[in-house]
């Protein structure tokens, strides 16, 4: 019988749903056809394929071949099929045992001369391979984002003539390796001199994963402080690294195998698009925000953005989770990300300033910060003014500030107690978790709704407002808020929109 079949994995989202390769060979006239809704890149591969196996010194059937991508719905795209079509071309030929096959997915795409190229998103393939209990074999260049899957039999090969010389047992294909793991040294707190606010305001956030805005004229630190936040924050679990890498192996800009149990910091230009930042695509990838999944997302010069950019940040600030919608498929990829946003606090930016420089009108100051919409500052869980520093402070041989490590201590004691009462961190609690862990006496719940009357805030800032009291709580190892605790989260709203 002149039939193979070769498994394989598409690429959906962050998802790698099972592809099975069918290959017929029949009489007729000699032709290479491809159904099962290839795109463009997977349709050329017929070209490429028969000039690997040629130059492979395998017979191409000189035959009708049909190959078969199953199931037919679900749209293909890339070279990742070049190998499995070849595969399942030589073994219907009869030249490789079918059989062979059963127990191996096959990743790859082809030169003309038979060498096998890395191709993205084969980081999930190795996932999906290992729950379906079957070995993988990917070219050698994509050997080390293989590894990373841990629990699967993954195989590297640099050619067609090895794959096929190890499925007929005359070779062996050596084992993918993970790179031994370089970590980056991260920029540390010890740099940044004085702003012991906006330090403050810094660890309160790293504690309970808060959304924070720095609001400060030019060259007061907002960058350098906002830089520093991923020295603050916990190493991520092996999980939270594993969904990460994921969605920068699909993303086709890159994985660094070396580098992938580092958060990710990302910091894109204010002219971003908003599909820069949720993805998009006729084949769907993620943006900014779901590659600073686990990570930090950093937004400079917030009042520049396009409002329509920043608008499209409001659910999954909320959600964690951003769902791309074409014509013809759709993508969910998570986008669990810590925002740190810095903005002027006028368009000159030196409005509050002690020197007195501005010349900006109120109203001018007022169209300037309603380029932000309020419900995206409701979303913002700490807002802090960052003031210029005096001179002195600014010498080389003035004192720096506290380092890193002594904060990310207090930082990883803090979210030790929020997943022992929640299992996550504070900045995600539900309302149910809200009213069973941040209780208030009497006086302090008078003390919450004067303000929250006064500011004229909305329920959703009231809820953030007990989070971030929550988490200074923590930072303190109190049972319960307390009034200070109280005071300094209600402290970090002053510019929610009624104070504008």
């Amino acid at each position: 019988m002149s039939l193979a079949l070769v498994h394989s994995r598409a690429r959906a989202g962050v998802r790698a749903p099972q592809v099975r390769v069918e290959v017929h060979l029949s009489g007729g006239l000699p032709s290479t056809h491809i159904v099962g809704l290839p795109e463009a890149a997977v349709r050329e591969s017929r070209d490429r394929v028969r000039a690997a196996i040629l130059c492979s010194q395998f017979e191409f059937p000189s035959r009708r071949i049909t190959v078969n991508l199953a199931p037919a719905d679900l749209p293909k795209d890339g070279g990742r099929f070049d190998l499995p079509i070849a595969l399942g071309i030589v073994a219907a030929n009869g030249q490789i045992p079918r059989e062979a096959l059963a127990e191996y997915e096959f990743l790859g795409e082809l030169g003309l001369t038979g060498e096998l190229r890395a191709v993205d998103g084969v980081l999930p393939a190795a996932l999906a391979a290992a729950s379906a209990g079957r070995k993988l074999i990917v070219p050698a260049g994509s050997g080390a984002e293989a590894a990373l899957a841990g629990h699967v039999e993954a195989y590297t090969a640099r050619t067609l003539l090895e794959v096929c010389a190890a499925l007929t047992g005359n070779k062996t294909l050596p084992l993918a390796q993970a790179p031994a793991a370089l970590p980056e040294p991260l920029p540390d707190m010890g740099d940044v001199r004085g702003q012991h606010r906006a330090r403050r305001a810094l660890e309160v956030a790293a504690a309970g994963n808060h959304h924070l805005l720095l609001i400060g004229p030019p060259g007061c630190g907002k960058t350098l402080l906002a830089s520093r936040l991923p020295s603050l924050l916990p190493q991520a679990s092996l999980e939270q690294a594993l969904e990460t890498a994921a969605i920068a192996s699909v993303s086709g800009r890159g994985l660094d195998p070396a580098r992938w149990r580092q958060r990710p910091y990302r910091s894109p230009h204010h002219t971003a698009s908003a599909v820069a930042l949720v993805g998009g695509g006729a084949q769907p990838r993620p943006g900014e925000i779901s590659l600073a999944h686990h990570g930090v997302l950093f937004l400079d010069e917030l009042p520049e953005w396009d409002r329509r950019a920043l608008e499209v940040l409001r659910e999954p600030l909320e959600s964690g989770v951003v769902t791309v919608s074409r014509a013809a498929r759709s993508a969910d990829f998570p986008a669990r990300f810590q925002l740190i946003a810095a903005m002027n606090p006028c368009p000159c930016g030196w409005a509050g300033d002690a020197s007195s420089r501005c010349r900006c009108t109120p109203d001018n100051i007022r169209r300037y910060r309603g380029r932000i919409s309020g419900p995206l500052l409701d979303r913002i869980d700490l807002h802090v003014e960052v003031p210029r520093l005096p001179p002195e402070q600014l010498r080389t041989d003035a004192p720096g500030g506290e380092a890193s490590a002594p904060i990310r201590e207090r930082v990883i004691r803090a979210r030790a107690l929020q997943h022992d009462r929640v299992g996550h961190a504070n900045a995600q609690m539900s309302q149910s978790e809200l009213a069973s862990h941040c209780l208030l006496t009497a006086a302090d719940q008078s003390l919450l709704e004067r303000a929250i009357d006064t500011l004229q805030l909305s329920a959703r800032s009231m809820h953030r407002i007990l989070r971030v009291a929550r988490t200074i709580a923590d930072l303190d190892q109190a049972a319960g808020i307390q009034t200070r605790h109280l005071t300094e989260a209600l402290g970090y709203r002053q510019l929610d929109r009624a104070s504008v």
